[in-house]
Parts: C-alpha cells; structure tokens; sequence
C-alpha cells in the first residue's frame, strides 16, 4: 500500500503509511482541517510531543514494529521512532525525481555523494540510474535501515557504498585521498552528533562543509549540488547565498519550498530546497 498525506490542520497532519493511519505534529499546519473529525478519529496511531523535544506514540490498535509502504517509487520500511519520525521524509520526493535524472545525465562513470544521507532513498533514487552513489549517515542504525530499504527496491544496482562517519571527518579525508564527485546531496540537521559524539551545529558548520564539498568537485565535468534544510531561518534564499558564497556565481540556481501533497488538494510545506548546477 502506497503513502498518503490525507489531511492536515490544527498544528497535525493525518497520514495513511500503508495499511495504517497516522497523526503526527505538523507544527506550521495553523489552518482547519479539511476533512470531517470521523476520518481523524479512524487514525491507528498519534505522536504527541513533549518538552524534552521527543515524545510518545499512542496507540489505538495492535501494530506490527515495522512494516512496509511505497512513495516516491520505492517500497519504504516504516518503522515509528520516539522522535515521531517514521524512517522518510515524505517532501523529499521531488528531490528524489531529480536525483534520477541528474545522475542519468552524468553519463557514464558519475560519481554521486549523499551527506546526512538517513534511510538512503535519495542514494537509491541516484543509483537507479547509473550513479556509483557513497551514502554517508553518522548512525549505524540508519545505515543498516537504508540497506534494508535496498532489499525492498530489487530495481536498484547494489551500486551503493554505505558508510557511518562523521560528516565533516570524512569530506576531509576524501578531499586527502584526491576522490571527486559530480553529484552531492546534503540535507543537514539543526543539531546532530557524528559517530564519535561530534557536535554540529548547522549555522557554523554548514558554510564551512559546502566550501569542501565544492573543493569535491570533479574539474571540466558538470557539477551539482541540491542543498535541503528544515531549520528555522534557513530560507531559500539564505541557502543560495551559502552555495554562492562556497561555489561561486557562476551556476545556475534552482530554489522551492518543500511540500507534501495533500487527497484534499491543497499542500503541506516542509522545508526549502535549492539546487545549484554548473
């Protein structure tokens, strides 16, 4: 069964993952819901937030720990967290369409690079068309959950070398060894911790990673670089000062809201994306 956002409103959003119906917060949804209370109140689960920036899942039927769902062409594991995460992100997809083709565009021999790369649906996404992909996540547990996903996706060439490092620790022993890439993807957290409990901050350390990921560039060759972020204050147009400001002026920009597309028709934004391409 595929993924649905069905509704939202009230600061929630009401999602069909699969066979089971979700609520979880959706903290910038300050409009009415569309649909009737009935279909709220048919929900499996509810994630409720608490101070400590976790939370709780409340359930209203017995639910398997994982199960499967399909979104953005590929069959997902979804499996609850105490964060109210579910394993994707569903307004990522738009990305993963330009992964495909940006990759295929490559041609032969592109070389692509996923920071904060999660689940691996973004690596898959550029793997299925001809990328030799480098997945990097600093939990072992994402890792593993994204070679899960793989399992799922028999479409995909195993053309993905999965790493748990710290993000800045291995660009920086990448740009030693002399390796490039054409493609790179990054979607930073605010706040997060490397394999070995290195802090990042996304305000100082994001500037600072793009300048290395631009040095990761392959010279003569097409370059791209897509860019997504969910922290307050990071706009789009604060994004492509950044990548300017590391790449230099000379690409070209692409930049738009994040958004899940909603059964009542309207759209659920979640984040800003830039692309930047040369």
């Amino acid at each position: 069964m595929k993924y649905a956002l069905l509704d939202s409103g009230n600061l929630q959003k009401l999602e069909q993952v699969g066979e089971y119906r979700l609520i979880r917060p959706a903290l910038n949804a300050f409009w009415r819901p569309a649909l009737p209370r009935r279909e709220w109140e048919a929900a499996d689960a509810v994630f409720t937030r608490d101070s400590s920036g976790g939370g709780r899942w409340s359930f209203n039927r017995k639910m398997p720990e994982s199960w499967t769902a399909e979104w953005g062409g590929f069959t997902l594991k979804i499996k609850p967290t105490g964060f109210g995460h579910l394993g994707f992100f569903a307004e990522q997809y738009r990305n993963w369409d330009f992964f495909r083709s940006a990759a295929s565009g490559l041609g032969e021999g592109a070389r692509a690079l996923n920071l904060f790369g999660y689940s691996g649906i973004g690596s898959m996404a550029m793997a299925e068309t001809g990328a030799a992909v480098c997945h990097l996540d600093a939990s072992r547990g994402m890792i593993e959950w994204g070679q899960e996903n793989l399992k799922f996706n028999p479409q995909v060439p195993p053309a993905i070398r999965w790493i748990a490092d710290d993000v800045n620790k291995f660009t920086q022993r990448e740009l030693r060894r002399g390796n490039s890439y054409h493609l790179i993807a990054l979607d930073p957290p605010t706040f997060g911790r490397g394999s070995s409990g290195q802090v990042w901050k996304i305000e100082d350390d994001l500037p600072k990673l793009l300048g290395v990921c631009n040095r990761l560039r392959e010279p003569g060759r097409p370059f791209t670089v897509i860019l997504s972020c969910h922290s307050p204050g990071f706009s789009c147009l604060v994004l492509e000062r950044l990548l300017e400001e590391a790449c230099g002026r000379g690409g070209r920009f692409e930049s738009f809201e994040m958004t899940i597309p909603e059964s009542t028709g309207r759209e659920l934004p979640a984040g800003v994306s830039v692309r930047y391409t040369v």
